[in-house]
């Protein structure tokens, strides 16, 4: 029963880095270099990533500026960018790429929360499917005479407060990235 609880525990953390990663990647006004994680560059016939190309560093708040270690790549960046739409146009200035990130709108910034509290609750949906699926384990465990009936109740409940911790870090995550988009 204890490798089920372990198990679901792994599930539930998975879908809480996932959302971590779906929210890095939000563009929330500042410079962020986590909105290049997703983009790869054609480099020599295989897909890399940015980050694995160039050195990346944010000089000012606004501003991620993209040095790659081999210049030629420095097209093939550009287009990566392009083609990716992130919502900003990069700057080539022959040795290094400058993204400048536009301050949002009040609009903007509302449409942000609003698909962030969607993500949060994918996330908690997916977090509750677990549960769901932990729970039958459990029932079948019962079935099959593995457990007693008051071990089933037991780790119903355990499974419920794990499912609750995992809820609440959701909450948790979507509040401090509304604060970040709101705060600018």
């Amino acid at each position: 029963m204890e490798a089920l609880f372990a198990k679901t525990k792994e599930k539930m953390e998975k879908c809480l880095d996932s959302l971590d990663r779906d929210y890095k990647a939000v563009r929330a006004g500042r410079a962020n270099p986590a909105v290049l994680d997703r983009i790869s560059v054609d480099y020599y016939g295989t897909p890399t990533p940015i980050n694995q190309m160039a050195a990346i560093s944010v000089p000012e708040p606004r501003t991620l500026m993209i040095q790659p270690w081999d210049i030629s790549s420095l097209k093939e960046i550009e287009k990566a960018i392009n083609t990716a739409e992130i919502g900003i146009n990069p700057n080539n200035d022959g040795k290094v790429i400058r993204l400048i990130f536009p301050p949002l709108t009040e609009e903007r910034r509302k449409e942000l929360v609003k698909n962030i509290s969607k993500r949060s609750e994918e996330a908690k949906v997916a977090i509750r499917n677990i549960r769901r699926d932990a729970m039958d384990d459990l029932k079948k465990l019962k079935k099959n005479s593995e457990i007693t009936e008051d071990d089933l109740k037991d780790g119903e409940k355990k499974m419920q407060d794990i499912t609750d911790s995992y809820v609440k870090q959701t909450d948790e995550m979507e509040k401090k990235k509304e604060q970040e988009i709101l705060s600018i």
